[in-house]
């Protein structure tokens, strides 16, 4: 009679990579045993939602991000198939083709839209490598455009700095729309759904959906999953090193020793990952760890309605980086999600840090900034009902020039 053993495989990092990593290694692998490792104390890495309870209602306060793209299938189709489809709220966003509207606007002086418009007659240029989405904006569109209106989006998405960002690992259609088309408004013409289809009323860019309450509801479905499936949930569980052994791999632990693994899966951010792996495979460790990371913050605070001068008529805004500003961007989340805040009250986000940009990282700092954001933009001078400040350590990593050839190299 021979003994067979069942196949182990050890996942490292709890964010919402690790644990759908769980999730579909689970469903997958007949017969494997799972165990899954995360370093702190909680579930979902960036992903983590608090829900604060007043008198007149609830408050969804997201520390990190508040939505995904629904652009990428995988997102909505983890989110169906755990039983969340029914809750999850779109927001639509467009890009801007109204040429009145370009021409009126204030962000941006008429020499700068007279070069804005060279656009339509310059030609593509030739295939010769990546540059720098601040390179390929100038050189379409104008320097101006790009500071004043292509920056503080860029900012928003990445906290990086566009004149090292890699077009290609961050928007590489606007460069397939200058070679099919000649031209960035060109091709974004031609990308406008005809009339009468079904994405033409919301406006053509596609939707980014959230759960009702929060994303972390997208991680409590895969904890609860996971649990009622026998995979291994350790927290507070560091791994220290990983080595080859016999059958596989050797991952090193404090709380539960030396795992004997069949397999392993990194779902730690790339300097994590690379650490781990420097005695195993320096190339590939170096390789990870050379991807940079920026630091950033949010700061939410709520409020009464009737205690903002200014009505909320939009989603928010950003922030060039010329300005030198110490926030980047505030969002307007009972707008985008009017169920994220009780009736008659408002939640605002304040986002904080970018590439290059120092910035006080104590919470009391951080809620000054916040405070002092909203009261120069919104003349809001009442003190928040409630102010919740996250900071995350090197948490964004940073696509500038040479990021494709390391993805190779890694691969």
């Amino acid at each position: 009679c021979r003994l067979v053993m069942s196949k182990h495989v050890v996942i490292v990092g709890g964010g919402i990579a690790g644990l759908s990593s769980a999730y579909f290694a689970a469903k997958r692998i007949p017969d494997a045993r799972i165990t899954l490792l995360e370093a702190g104390a909680r579930w979902g890495g960036k992903i983590v939602t608090e829900r604060v309870q007043l008198e007149n209602g609830l408050f969804v306060i997201e520390g990190g991000p508040d939505t995904f793209l629904a652009t990428k299938p995988y997102a909505t189709a983890l989110c169906q198939e755990l039983g969340l489809g029914e809750r999850l709220h779109g927001l639509a966003m467009m890009v801007p083709t109204n040429v009145q509207a370009m021409l009126r606007t204030q962000l941006v002086s008429w020499p700068g839209k007279a070069r804005m418009a060279l656009d339509l007659i310059l030609p593509a240029r030739p295939v010769n490598g990546d540059e720098s989405l601040g390179a390929f904006i100038g050189r379409r569109l104008g320097r101006e455009t790009y500071e004043n209106l292509i920056e503080p989006l860029v900012s928003g998405i990445y906290a990086g700095d566009g004149d090292r960002l890699s077009l290609a690992s961050t928007f590489p259609y606007l460069r397939d729309m200058e070679l099919k088309h000649g031209s960035l408004a060109r091709g974004a013409l031609a990308s406008r759904p005809r009339n009468g289809s079904k994405s033409s009323s919301r406006g053509w860019r596609s939707a980014f959906l959230t759960p009702t309450t929060g994303l972390a509801e997208i991680v409590e479905a895969l904890v609860a999953w996971l649990q009622e499936h026998q995979v291994a949930l350790n927290l507070d569980a560091p791994v220290a090193s990983i080595a080859a052994s016999v059958g596989g791999y050797a991952v090193g632990t404090e709380k539960l020793g030396t795992l004997e693994a069949d397999a392993v899966i990194l779902a730690a951010p790339a300097y994590a990952s690379g650490a781990l792996l420097s005695a195993l495979d320096p190339e590939l460790a170096q390789a990870l760890e050379s991807i940079p990371y920026a630091s950033t913050a949010t700061v939410s605070l709520a409020y009464r309605q009737a205690d903002i001068p200014r009505p909320l008529d939009g989603y928010g805004y950003v922030i060039p980086r010329r300005e030198g500003r110490e926030a980047l961007a505030c969002t307007w989340t009972s707008t985008k999600f009017p169920h994220r805040a009780p009736e008659g009250y408002a939640l605002i986000r304040v986002f904080i840090g970018r590439a290059g940009q120092d910035v006080p990282w104590d919470e009391a700092s951080l809620l000054r900034i916040a405070r002092e954001e909203v009261s120069s933009s919104l003349g809001v001078t009442v003190a928040p009902l409630v102010s919740r400040v996250f900071t995350w350590d090197r948490a964004m990593p940073q696509y500038n020039l040479g990021h494709p050839e390391a993805l190779a190299a890694i691969e």
